[in-house]
């Protein structure tokens, strides 16, 4: 399976949809990562899922099922 990357100058405008705050990128989990949220977007076939329903908790194990129910 080949790794697929995200385009880079998406990247640099792409923000956290809940503190509006910067993002890192995780090529090997294929998630966006906002640090101040805590918080981790999965990248699936290349497009970010920018919702915070979709989004792991940081503190989640990476094969956790995306997405907590309050």
């Amino acid at each position: 399976m080949s790794e697929r990357t995200v385009d880079p100058k998406l990247l640099e405008i792409l923000v956290c949809p809940l503190t509006k705050g910067p993002l890192r990128y995780d090529a090997q989990a294929q998630e966006l990562i906002s640090e101040r949220a805590q918080l981790a977007y999965p990248i699936r076939d290349g497009i970010p899922i920018m919702l915070v329903d979709e989004a792991r908790a940081l503190d989640d194990a990476p094969d956790a099922p995306q997405g907590k129910a309050p």
